[in-house]
């Protein structure tokens, strides 16, 4: 069996909270892989990059149910079963990254208008400093 962590060091390593993280737990997400004798949760490497995925889909704002259909598909893509209807899964993957591309855009252009904003403010400040040091 592999090497397995506790639930302290896989939130530093993914950066997630420990209350995160056992929410993921909850809703089924990511269990943990073991439990220690005592009964505390004990996470692989495979678990870390499932919960490293999940970061990386959250600021994009695929909701759990995404999330858990999206790890669901990966798994049964990742197995070598030649009754897996590859052609749908690989439609559906494609339908996830779309999403993302769409996602990643739409926050392009949060960005854009949120710079414009900082910049006006600059303009602002540098015109409004300039009149308080002209005599």
């Amino acid at each position: 069996m592999g090497e397995h962590m506790q639930i302290g060091e896989v939130a530093e390593r993914t950066r997630l909270s420990l209350r995160t993280i056992r929410h993921y737990e909850e809703v089924g997400l990511v269990p943990p892989s073991a439990r220690s004798k005592g009964g505390f949760r004990l996470y692989s490497e495979s678990d870390v990059q499932r919960l490293l995925l999940i970061r990386k889909m959250k600021p994009l704002g695929f909701t759990l149910e995404e999330m858990a259909d999206l790890l669901g598909l990966l798994d049964h893509l990742a197995t070598e079963d030649p009754d897996d209807p590859r052609t749908v899964l690989l439609d559906r993957l494609t339908m996830y990254r779309e999403a993302a591309d769409q996602r990643i855009t739409a926050l392009r252009e949060q960005l854009d208008v949120a710079v414009a904003f900082a910049d006006h403010l600059q303009q602002q400040l540098d015109v409004h400093t300039r009149r308080a040091r002209t005599p």
